[in-house]
Parts: C-alpha cells; structure tokens; sequence
C-alpha cells in the first residue's frame, strides 16, 4: 500500500485541523464576495486594512518547551504550578505594521474599545478591522462605541469557527511557541517576555508580512 500511495504522489503529512462546526458556504462567501468589497472599499478610501485576535497565556497549560539531555535521562524544568494569565490583543497590516496591547485578566467590551481607539489614532486613517466572531466583538457595547466612531474605524466579521483565514493567528502561534509560560515566576515575568516578543516582531516587519503569505491566508494580499 505504501508503494502504490508513492508512486501516486501521496506523502504521509501532518493533517490540518478544522471545526467541524465550520459552515463551508459561509468561507466561500467570504473568500470570493465578502473580503474582495472590504479590500476595494480600503483601496477607494484610502484606509487602513487590519487583522486583529486575541490570546492567552497561561503557565499551568503550556509545555516548558525543549531540552538536550543523555540519551535515557530526561531533563527536568523547574515550574511554579501558579495559575495566572496574560492577555494578549494584536492587529496586523499587510504592509507589515503590528500593534499589540497586554493586560491581566479578562478580555471585556472596554479593553476591546480601549484598543480600536488606539488603533485608530495611530493609524492616523480610517481603519477597516477583520475580526472574528468573538462574543465581545458582537457585544452591544462595541457596537455602540462603533456607531460613535464610525468615521474613524469598521469592524468586520470573518465567517465563525474559522481562524486559519485569519493572518494574526500566526504571530499568536509564534508567541506561543517562542514565550516558554511555563517557566515564568509571576504575571509580571510573563507580560514582560510578552511584550519583549511584540516589540521584536515590530521591528520586523519583513516576518509580519511574511504571515500573509502562507497557505491558508494568502488570499488577504492576492
């Protein structure tokens, strides 16, 4: 059998994960409809197009990461099992921009305005914000602060239950894998290895504008 998937071209590869809650006609829609009248709508405005996500972490879930040890002796990383959490929001742009904020605790309404705001006025534009379906971003008080400034930002709303479309989750994925929560001591170890992790990306703009080109979001830049 593995002769014959070979000489057919099959190779044995790590499957991608998807929910199977993902409604197929709503990608569609966004990938051929939705998305190609928010970018001609950036283009004719003049505006800012971001990406925006939020994530958390947490040392008591993340692994410590690797280590090099003999063969036979596995080696041992010091944790303090306390559970505490870093929350992370970020924005990025295809020109390769990246804005980010870290706060303790929870993700509310206010924190998300909190940054749109921000956002906006650094952008020193209008900007357009593709997001997903979080219960925040659908939240009645965002949309009142949006219908307040909605000469200076625009949030839209990716199909639900599928965050490979969105570029932003790729630099969550890095932070994730480059941040070793695990071993941090305290809050304050974690938000200031965070933000360290941040500020390095921001000055790399060529990384940030490669996460628009891998597979499954290269359609944002096409």
């Amino acid at each position: 059998m593995g002769k014959w998937l070979r000489r057919h071209g099959f190779t044995p590869q790590r499957p991608a994960r998807r929910s199977c809650r993902q409604q197929d006609d709503q990608v569609t829609a966004w990938l051929e409809v939705e998305y190609p009248a928010i970018r001609a709508r950036v283009s004719e405005e003049k505006a800012e197009l971001v990406w925006v996500d939020q994530c958390g972490l947490r040392p008591d879930t993340a692994p410590p990461g690797r280590s090099r040890a003999p063969a036979g002796q596995t080696p041992i990383v010091r944790v303090n099992g306390r559970r505490f959490k870093v929350s992370i929001m970020s924005a990025v742009a295809p020109r390769g921009a990246l804005w980010f904020t870290v706060f303790p605790g929870k993700f509310t309404a206010k924190v998300f305005c909190a940054f749109l705001d921000r956002l906006a006025r650094q952008a020193d534009r209008k900007v357009h914000v593709i997001a997903d379906r979080h219960p925040v971003h659908r939240s009645k008080a965002v949309r009142a602060w949006l219908a307040e400034n909605a000469e200076r930002i625009e949030l839209h709303l990716m199909p639900g239950y599928s965050p490979e479309l969105n570029p932003d989750e790729l630099l969550n994925a890095g932070l994730k894998h480059h941040i070793h929560a695990a071993r941090a001591a305290s809050v304050d170890d974690l938000a200031r290895e965070t933000r360290r992790f941040l500020l390095r990306r921001q000055r790399q703009p060529r990384i940030v504008c490669g996460y628009f080109a891998a597979r499954h979001v290269r359609y944002t830049i096409q």
